[in-house]
């Protein structure tokens, strides 16, 4: 794949960005994508390996050597299409995946991985520079009717495929805007949301219909989730009405930090941060969360953490700071040990590099306050003792903080969702249901399907994808009795 001695001939070249002070002062992307030329030359990078662990580490099993070799030959339009075979959303998970494929990469074993998702930003961008995106509507019409509740990768992943197999597909969504997590979980300067509309009219001309604004369930959902809902839908007449109905939302219960002082003024889940920021700037009305002069912490080490120090680093935060529980990881990892998996290692985000204090083995003690108002955080250095983090006696100290955000995670969807279909749970609170085998992504409720987070609990967007994509297979084969939607 690619040329034969690439490998030894070219350096990985990594995408530009914008400087940091111009960036912070917008929330627009500001990484660029490669040129024709430097794409060629990262394809060349790519090894006749034989065995391409790349696809496997890959969760949708993107058939990378093969666009790579179309990239570095100059067949860009072939390239997209050997990309969309696999995945729906390339314009998305090319600028937001942690690219588990390069971990997988054969050269990544003694050498830098070959820049896989560079390349793939390279090729949808091109491929929608060039309008070789286009609707690809079913020739023939089942007359089966799917429902699909939640509008994020999964759902709108399953959504595609179910229309082009001739299905009628309806997206409902609780929130006024479809994408989901990707509209309002992920930040502007990371996912421009433009892409998301020009996603959705591809989706729009082959058939698929959106509702917006419509909750499925019972009652409406309590305070602290994202909702615009003006209408409620129950499960029963969700059931009657199609053949069949796709569980797809989102992973939206935080996890909580429940120590004195949480009620304090200042202390907010991360996405009552992040999602009326997204709003704010799709011209949905204003943050009612500012950091302007504010110093913020940030509590939670991962890409949630992330966005709020970035977001908050353009609202003009005095100071920020993120903490984690977790020991500090190594700058670099082990290869010959942990390769072809996912290694744990420091990882620095554009974000952290736009000004951000990071500290490890940190736990949060109690949240001081004055008037009602956040002002501290009292904390406590742990360690590793007999396999459990202890703390360290001695160690307390207190951190200055205005703004304090909640970014440790999620533990599971609306359990109000699940309830109302009835549909039976797992020990972690997700739909249950298989992946593999007969009556694979079924739920315990006839004709009812889980994909995505509803399923396996909070996740990247590409196992989202994966799982949205089978998911469609599964019910396609249920409504006619065989499928011809790829696996």
């Amino acid at each position: 794949m690619g040329k034969p001695t690439g490998f030894m001939e070219f350096k990985r070249l990594s995408e530009e960005s914008l400087p940091i002070a111009k960036r912070v002062k917008n929330y627009q992307e500001f990484v660029l994508h490669l040129t024709d030329e430097q794409a060629q030359t990262q394809g060349a990078r790519c090894m006749d390996c034989g065995i391409p662990f790349c696809t496997s580490g890959c969760p949708v099993n993107n058939i990378i050597p093969d666009w790579n070799d179309l990239v570095y030959r100059g067949d860009w339009q072939r390239a997209i299409e050997v990309l969309h075979s696999t995945n729906n959303f390339p314009e998305v998970t090319g600028r937001i995946c942690p690219a588990p494929c390069e971990a997988a990469c054969t050269l990544n074993i003694n050498n830098d991985a070959v820049g896989i998702k560079s390349i793939e930003h390279a090729i949808i961008d091109k491929a929608g520079e060039n309008g070789w995106v286009v609707p690809r509507p079913a020739a023939k019409k089942t007359g089966k009717k799917v429902a699909v509740v939640g509008s994020g990768p999964a759902g709108l992943a399953a959504a595609q495929q179910l229309a082009r197999a001739g299905h009628a597909v309806t997206v409902f969504e609780k929130n006024s805007r479809i994408g989901g997590l990707m509209r309002y979980g992920i930040p502007d300067f990371k996912l421009d949301k433009n892409l998301l509309n020009w996603r959705m009219a591809q989706l729009e001309a082959e058939g698929v219909k959106f509702q917006t604004s419509t909750f499925i369930g019972k009652d409406l959902p309590g305070s602290g989730v994202a909702n615009d809902a003006k209408k409620v839908v129950s499960p029963d007449e969700l059931k009657k009405k199609f053949d069949a109905v796709i569980l797809a939302g989102g992973s939206e219960h935080p996890r909580d930090l429940p120590v004195p002082g949480r009620e304090l003024g200042g202390v907010h889940f991360a996405l009552e941060f992040l999602i009326p920021q997204n709003k704010e700037v799709a011209g949905d009305g204003k943050n009612p969360i500012s950091a302007k002069g504010k110093h913020v912490v940030v509590i939670g080490g991962g890409d949630t953490g992330s966005d709020c120090v970035g977001t908050s680093n353009r609202h003009g935060a005095a100071s920020v700071t993120q903490i984690e529980v977790m020991p500090r990881p190594p700058e670099k990892e082990n290869r010959p040990l942990v390769w072809p998996n996912w290694p744990m290692k420091l990882r620095t985000s554009s974000s952290h590099d736009e000004g951000c204090h990071r500290d490890w083995a940190i736990a949060t003690k109690e949240f001081v306050g004055k008037n009602g108002k956040l002002t501290a955080l009292k904390c406590i250095r742990v360690e590793f003792k007999d396999g459990k983090l202890s703390e360290i006696p001695g160690s307390e100290f207190e951190l200055k903080a205005d703004l304090v955000f909640l970014a440790m995670g999620f533990v599971h969807p609306l359990a109000q969702v699940l309830d109302a279909f009835g549909v039976e749970k797992d020990a972690r609170g997700n739909a249950k249901a298989t992946t593999d085998g007969t009556g694979c992504y079924r739920t315990s409720v006839d004709k009812v399907f889980a994909a995505g987070d509803m399923r396996r609990g909070q996740s990247l967007v590409v196992w989202a994808i994966r799982e949205g994509r089978q998911c469609a297979r599964e019910v396609d084969e249920f409504l006619m009795g065989s499928t011809v939607l790829p696996r």
